[in-house]
């Protein structure tokens, strides 16, 4: 799967990075809801006053999906014979 990140200055002039982010084709019945909530995470870390340097967005959509659509948003092929 590819990933990207995303940096910004917050309102206090701190750089935050935000990493492991899906990149997903327009096709994918996914992709509306990964920017809804690529949204959501990015309003709550512009709101906080102290926010941290580098947050993970792999991470928080652990914590809010539900485990099914988690699975099928990262799910890993696996390879027969290590090939």
């Amino acid at each position: 799967m590819l990933v990207k990140s995303l940096e910004f200055k917050h309102q206090n002039g701190q750089k935050v990075k935000v990493i492991e982010i899906p990149v997903l084709e327009k096709t994918n019945s996914y992709h509306f809801m990964l920017g809804i909530r690529l949204q959501s995470f990015l309003t709550r870390i512009y709101e906080n006053p102290k926010p941290l340097n580098v947050y993970s967005f792999k991470d928080y959509l652990k914590k809010v999906l539900k485990w099914h659509d988690y699975e099928q948003l990262f799910k890993t092929e696996f390879l027969k014979y290590n090939a």
